[in-house]
């Protein structure tokens, strides 16, 4: 996780090559860096190159397809716990049960929508954050305590709900406000902490609860 220091690494395993292009656009647009390869034999060489913080892979492919890159890359000890979605237009129940069995952490049916997309990426990858807290005893570094105080109760509140997986529609329900206010907060934090994507939030509320328990 790259958390507040650098974007997070995305690969896209796709043999639909506009397909590929696209999703890839929207997740630089949202400010992930992405990589794309066209099967799983190409995706193998990328991660090898340098580790994703997350994959997307199709499931039918040429040569090499999505189940066999999956048991490829999860036998790999430092690759096998890197976040894996599935992103396949087999979408019966069956199917999908199937994939999930396999091993993978999500499963996106398509079509979907650039929502769709940002939604299953940014749960996935701020609930992995939280299985990665900052290292015991360390606590925010004076910088990043200074950017914690500039922001206020109600988007530290949004802050941890956002890094605990909930959604806009979500946390807009919880507290009794717009979902169209939660993007607003989500945006001035965003900007605040110097965070690059929403998924990075995570990092922080990890910060942000060490805060609060040494408070304690």
């Amino acid at each position: 996780m790259t958390g507040s220091r650098g974007k997070n690494s995305i690969l896209i395993i796709e043999d639909d090559s506009q397909l590929g292009r696209n999703m890839a656009l929207i997740l630089k647009m949202e400010g992930f860096e992405v990589r794309v390869a066209a099967d799983g034999v190409a995706g193998l060489t990328l991660i090898r190159k340098k580790r994703p913080d997350l994959i997307l892979c199709d499931i039918l492919m040429p040569g090499m397809d999505g189940y066999a890159f999956h048991e490829a890359v999860h036998s790999l000890p430092h690759l096998n716990k890197i976040p894996f979605l599935f992103v396949s237009a087999l979408n019966e129940p069956g199917q999908v049960r199937k994939g999930m069995l396999a091993g993978a952490d999500d499963y996106l049916t398509k079509p979907f929508t650039a929502q769709d997309l940002l939604a299953a990426v940014n749960t996935r990858l701020q609930r992995f954050a939280t299985l990665r807290p900052t290292p015991k005893g360390r606590g925010a570094t004076a910088e990043q305590a200074a950017r914690l105080r500039q922001i206020t109760p109600r988007e530290r509140e949004i802050l941890l709900l956002v890094a605990r997986g909930g959604t806009s529609r979500e946390i807009a329900e919880g507290l009794f406000i717009s979902a169209k206010t939660v993007e607003v907060h989500r945006a001035r934090l965003m900007s605040k902490l110097g965070a690059a994507n929403a998924a990075s939030l995570a990092f922080w509320a990890a910060l942000a609860e060490q805060a609060d328990q040494s408070k304690g």
